[in-house]
């Protein structure tokens, strides 16, 4: 069983990888707002957190954010600590949220996409250095919501579609 899901999380994570260099190549708002996305890779980050565990979850995406790093921005830039810091932010609080409420999993995408945004912020006023990363939040945050809805909504379907498959 041990390799079988080690496996499946593999080609989970290589799926990932791919959702994420396609994003990047496709100016979301044209650009207006750096480091916005639709967050595409999440989808395969809360299926592992519904139907695998935290751990695996965890795993899945600290790599995503160094293959992703070393494939495409370049590893340990700017863009790459932005991205770990969402990381790790937005998986603690969806598994948080997750096992500490009764939100949704539509629920949960959205806390995780809030705090994605947060941890980037944060990360990009040390960096950066200045405190004017703030505002940035606000417009992060507006666009949190409706993202982390679609990226829920498609990770609902995902989940149930493979419950299905198991029971087949």
């Amino acid at each position: 069983m041990e390799l079988k899901q080690n496996i499946r999380l593999s080609m989970l994570l290589a799926l990932s990888v791919v959702l994420s260099i396609i994003e990047s190549m496709i100016p979301f708002f044209n650009g207006y707002i750096p480091g916005l996305k639709l967050g595409l890779a999440n989808t395969i980050i809360l299926f592992i957190l519904y139907s695998y565990s935290f751990k695996d979850a965890m795993y899945v995406s600290v790599l995503r954010v160094f293959l992703v790093g070393i494939l495409r921005t370049g590893i340990f830039s700017q863009t790459f600590f932005f991205s770990l810091s969402g990381a790790l932010l937005s998986g603690t609080a969806m598994y948080l949220t997750k096992r500490f409420t009764k939100l949704s999993i539509v629920g949960v995408s959205v806390v995780g996409s809030i705090f994605h945004s947060v941890g980037q912020v944060l990360v990009a006023i040390i960096i950066i250095n200045t405190t004017n990363m703030i505002y940035y939040l606000p417009w992060l945050l507006l666009f949190s919501i409706p993202t982390g809805i679609i990226v829920g909504l498609i990770s609902k379907e995902i989940v149930i579609y493979f419950e299905k498959e198991l029971q087949n």
